[in-house]
């Protein structure tokens, strides 16, 4: 079993309770667990990597982390989105799948090569249905996990699965419905969590992963409840995202999501709830109270894509006042989980009013110990010895980085994904100085441009008013 020595600038280590900063520290790790982290280590090593003025943390976790080519680039923008849901024709009868499973995986792989990029060592994935005949499969997520396998990265992971799909009826709003797909959705995920929960030496693990809860039906909902038990495993499934969601949910059930959620038996310690920004009426959606939320193994916290959607959470510290552990995810494009961090902090300040407000060691604790215990695991999230060796190297002697003073703050203000340079998980180093082994750079970024632009194009067919692409996206400026 080789010993690496990881030295820098700043190490952020872990004293049983919190983070802590070793200046001019180490890290040391041995197999796939750390063994030292302080100022000094006078022991053997096979390897010494010196990363310089640079700070040495514990992997990111992303709890909802992009597994796809992102749509936010073309759906962020307009003033209305109903050219971008299915319409209720294509889905009862036209809809098919925009492309074939061996072009899915490469869009797969060239997201999961995205999350290392940006320092995310533990992922949970989210990727659009839209392109899909209905949802994910399992013959998809079988290569996903071995493109994860290859790649060292360190997921709980299966396929979607939906009982409905959006789609516009008569210039509306509704879900269009067929609940045997959710329940053969549902096998096909439970299969999925049997057959490779504990693969590739535990990095996988299997997990429940519904879609929105509007396109759930509630025996759907009853059913994954059983499964997750029986598997003992986490379920994530997205609300409380949408005033449309909270309208439809009033209408079919009359209840709020979280009535709804704990009479299906969702609601408790297995539940991984992504955005939960609307905790009230539809009339009132920011005026419910977060204290049901800490029943939960957690929220999922996307500031990134919360604000690109012109939303924000009302408010970080009162939910984590109120008990909530509140984890992060990226759920956009690129999977920043530095810009997420600092999107967040800013926006905590905003709402609220105070500059003190999502200070940057609380969502730095997001990003790290709080996705951690969502997940039920003490030994991810950290720099201590006994814990998984998943830590990343963020370099600040660039010079577009500027001065350097409390280095959590400093990565916040004045750093990005772009400045990752070395990410190791289980003790093997998947990517150094920038370099993921096996990736082509420039064969991905054509192939992704390619599989964009294929991707952009299949919207036409899906608009209710068969409108072109150019009508869909106009762009900024006129071509000269």
């Amino acid at each position: 079993m080789s010993t690496t020595v990881v030295r820098a600038s700043y190490v952020i280590g872990f004293d049983g309770a919190d983070h802590v900063v070793h200046r001019d520290g180490c890290v040391v790790y041995a197999g796939d667990s750390i063994v030292h982290v302080g100022s000094s280590y006078d022991g053997p090593a096979d390897e010494v990597i010196d990363a310089g003025e640079a700070i040495v943390g514990p992997g990111f976790i992303d709890l909802d982390a992009l597994s796809d080519i992102d749509h936010a680039l073309i759906d962020t923008w307009h003033a209305s989105s109903d050219g971008l849901t299915w319409s209720a024709e294509y889905a009862a009868g036209r809809r098919a799948a925009v492309f074939p499973l061996e072009e899915t995986l490469f869009m797969r792989e060239y997201a999961l090569t995205q999350l290392i990029r940006n320092g995310i060592t533990t992922a949970m994935p989210i990727a659009a249905e839209t392109h899909s005949a209905w949802a994910e499969s399992y013959e998809e997520f079988a290569g996903v996990a071995e493109i994860a396998g290859r790649l060292g990265l360190r997921m709980y992971l299966g396929p979607s699965y939906r009982s409905g799909v959006p789609v516009v009826r008569d210039g509306a709003r509704d879900v269009h419905w067929e609940p045997e797909l959710g329940e053969k959705g549902l096998a096909e995920a439970v299969r999925f969590v049997r057959d490779f929960d504990g693969a590739y030496d535990g990095r996988l693990r299997g997990a429940l992963l519904p879609c929105r809860i509007e396109t759930v039906t509630l025996d759907l909902m009853r059913a994954t409840a059983r499964a997750a038990e029986e598997l003992d495993c986490l379920v994530r499934l997205h609300c409380m995202q949408g005033l449309s969601e909270l309208r439809l949910l009033r209408e079919w059930y009359g209840r709020h999501p979280l009535d709804v959620l704990e009479s299906v038996g969702l609601l408790g310690p297995r539940l991984l709830i992504p955005h939960a920004l609307y905790l009230g009426a539809p009339e009132t959606p920011f005026e419910g109270s977060p204290d049901r939320l800490a029943a939960l193994a957690g929220i999922v916290h996307c500031p990134l894509t919360t604000v690109r959607y012109g939303d924000a959470l009302q408010d970080f510290d009162r939910y984590r006042a109120a008990g909530v552990n509140v984890a992060l995810g990226t759920d956009s494009f690129p999977p920043d989980m530095i810009r997420n961090m600092d999107y967040g902090n800013n926006l905590a300040k905003l709402v609220t009013g105070r500059l003190e407000a999502g200070s940057a060691a609380d969502y730095y604790r997001a990003a790290t110990l709080s996705g951690a215990r969502a997940l039920g695991r003490d030994d991810l999230g950290r720099l201590a010895p006994g814990a998984k060796a998943d830590l990343v190297v963020v370099d600040l002697s660039g010079p577009r980085t500027g001065p350097v003073d409390d280095p959590i703050r400093t990565l916040l203000m004045n750093c990005s994904g772009a400045d990752v340079t070395t990410v190791v998980i289980d003790g093997r180093v998947v990517m150094r100085d920038g370099v993921i082994p096996g990736v082509d750079e420039k064969a991905f970024m054509a192939r992704a441009q390619a599989y964009f632009t294929e991707m952009k194009a299949a919207y036409s067919t899906r608009d209710h008013l068969h409108r072109p692409v150019e009508e869909l996206f106009p762009p900024s400026f006129r071509p000269a």
